[in-house]
């Protein structure tokens, strides 16, 4: 072989591996996938409602695709476990991840030094549920709305006091929210584990704090608890005789939500993610997983991948204001 044979079959061979490295060398009959086992990675722990769901889905998904759909946990490190092992697979559609919308949103915010954007890394694939938040105060509290619990904020700066069940949680940014929003300091109180948050709210040793339906439903139960607002623009069906914030003497515009999302590493193939896509929202819509939804008081969307990646960046904005105007950092 001649010097110049020789250069052309290393052209040909780096030509080759170049476009097996790109991403639309995994670009496939989306009718064809899943040819092998699909593995669904999740930073949320097992048992919590998100991993709950997850199973649901991921066994329909199987039935759908008569193929394995794996659950793997990797919770910890602020998700960051999860997202560095999902991080590194195949953008084929056969390894996604679930995170929730604090995930994509908030994360960045949270450990700028990582310089790490979440979906700079991943492209969203399917919604999954959004779940809304109540601000719950002791049942014997003297606030009975949240313009009770603005002016004891306003006359009392910084003594106030809110739980939530880590920094940088909803439950902690949406403080942070109602703070900016009304120009009141509280004091917030984080705690490691949510059913002592609850605990202690229901004795009277924090004032308020944010809280689903499902995890705060056993105290609720009990008496010890009680909701003065959905901070939501609408009432819940489930508890349809609380109010919004707005409705109770608060500010417009609180707003505190998780949505719940699949993605897949940066480079998937359209005709897969839409393959995906169109099959989680048929497993979700199933009656079983349906009135599993109803006992986590979960809400079903019907977004696109696009419309993820919108509200993603609705978060992502939101977040990082409220992070840098209150200094709040993990690392």
């Amino acid at each position: 072989m001649t010097a110049f044979s020789r250069r052309q079959a290393c052209l040909a061979l780096a030509a080759s591996l170049a476009a097996l490295a790109s991403p639309a060398a995994f670009a496939s009959d989306a009718s064809a996938f899943p040819s092998k086992p699909v593995t669904i990675m999740t930073a949320f722990a097992p048992g919590s409602g998100p991993d709950a769901v997850l199973r649901l889905v991921a066994d329909k998904l199987s039935r759908d695709w008569s193929q394995r759909v794996l659950v793997e946990n990797r919770p910890g490190g602020g998700g960051f476990i999860a997202i560095e092992a999902a991080r590194r697979a195949a953008p084929d559609g056969y390894t996604l991840l679930q995170l929730d919308s604090e995930h994509l949103g908030a994360l960045p915010h949270l450990y700028k030094s990582r310089n790490f954007v979440t979906l700079d890394h991943f492209d969203p694939v399917a919604i999954l549920f959004r779940t809304p938040f109540f601000i719950a105060v002791p049942t014997d509290s003297e606030l009975k709305t949240v313009g009770d619990l603005v002016a004891k904020a306003r006359a009392n700066p910084g003594k106030l006091s809110y739980g939530s069940w880590a920094v940088g949680s909803p439950g902690h940014l949406g403080g942070e929210q109602l703070q900016s929003l009304t120009g009141v300091k509280m004091e917030h109180v984080p705690y490691r584990e949510v059913s002592q948050l609850y605990t202690n709210l229901s004795t009277g040793d924090l004032d308020w704090a944010y809280g689903t339906l499902p995890s705060t439903q056993s105290v609720y139960q009990t008496g010890k608890i009680r909701y003065i607002a959905i901070a939501a623009p609408e009432r819940h069906p489930q508890q349809p005789d609380v109010p919004t914030v707005a409705e109770a003497g608060g500010p417009q515009g609180v707003y505190v939500n998780s949505f719940v999302s699949l993605v897949a590493p940066k480079g998937v193939p359209a005709d897969i993610a839409a393959r995906i896509n169109a099959s989680v929202a048929k497993a979700v819509a199933d009656p079983e997983i349906q009135a599993r939804y109803k006992t986590f008081a979960f809400e079903t969307l019907n977004w696109s991948p696009e419309d993820i990646r919108k509200q993603a960046q609705v978060k992502y904005d939101q977040y990082g204001e409220l992070v840098t105007k209150a200094g709040i950092s993990l690392e």
